[in-house]
């Protein structure tokens, strides 16, 4: 298959990824590094304990001494996923809609591919954009068990698998909005909007009773809000986010084809 897409778009994003690559693994390290610090300091056990919906916004679950409190309030619920969508959701906004303001997407559907291979390698240029991020924080957070960070090499996985889903799934959803819009703008908006509102939804859940049923319709919920690095990610919130990912994905290819490029 020609992937000529493929390369070009990766080449365009690979300084911005590295950049985003090497700041991600500082934060990780000193965030670990610091865990021994502040492991035994009870006032921010009171935090939670005693005001849980300011808890609830930063991602604690639990106590943030413990292994996997501190990290899911300082890395996971919250900082990782931010990141992702900042990398992701950017190149999802542009890899259609920006290229079609700034007159280069004429140029690429010229190229000896359809339209629905243009959109699948770009699909595959937004997860290989993802993956060092959520490579490296892994690895990162990994070296914390010599700073007495004790959490499970398969909840690790799991919180990686979650995250990763998370960010590529907003990478599409920008895609497609771009698609539907032919504006990078919108699509950087759009997505924005229902990022902020999916991450409100699924940490105020648990405090908030009216909001409870409506975790069930946050993306957030499935990857990182469930306590998924304590338990893990079922195969239920695993399938949602990879559906999820390839309905707008196909969304996308069937608007990319309707899209007057100029």
């Amino acid at each position: 298959m020609n992937s000529d897409v493929l390369r070009i778009d990766l080449r365009l994003r690979r300084r911005g990824t590295c950049w985003y690559t090497t700041g991600i693994a500082i934060y990780t390290l000193v965030i670990v590094a610091l865990y021994p610090s502040f492991k035994n300091d009870t006032s921010l056990d009171q935090l939670t304990a005693h005001d849980s919906t300011v808890a609830a916004l930063f991602g604690a679950n639990g106590p943030l001494t413990t292994p996997t409190g501190w990290l899911n309030a300082n890395l996971y619920a919250n900082f990782l996923p931010l990141i992702l969508l900042l990398v992701t959701t950017g190149y999802g906004a542009a890899s259609l809609a920006g290229q079609d303001e700034d007159g280069t997407l004429g140029l690429i559907a010229t190229l000896p591919v359809s339209r629905p291979t243009i959109v699948a390698q770009k699909a595959l240029a937004l997860v290989i954009l993802a993956v060092p991020l959520s490579v490296v924080t892994l690895a990162c957070a990994f070296a914390g068990r010599g700073f007495q960070l004790t959490i499970s090499t398969s909840d690790l996985l799991a919180i990686t698998a979650g995250t990763l889903l998370l960010g590529v799934d907003f990478g599409a959803i920008a895609m497609l909005i771009g698609a539907l819009t032919a504006s990078r703008s919108a699509a950087v908006g759009i997505t924005a909007a229902i990022a902020a509102t999916s991450y409100l939804i699924a940490t105020l859940a648990p405090v908030v009773p009216w909001l409870h049923p409506a975790r069930y319709g946050s993306l957030f919920y499935y990857a990182v809000a469930n306590d998924q690095l304590a338990h893990g990610l079922t195969l239920l919130s695993a399938a949602v986010l990879v559906a999820t990912g390839l309905a707008a994905t196909l969304g996308a290819a069937r608007a990319f084809e309707r899209l007057d490029i100029h």
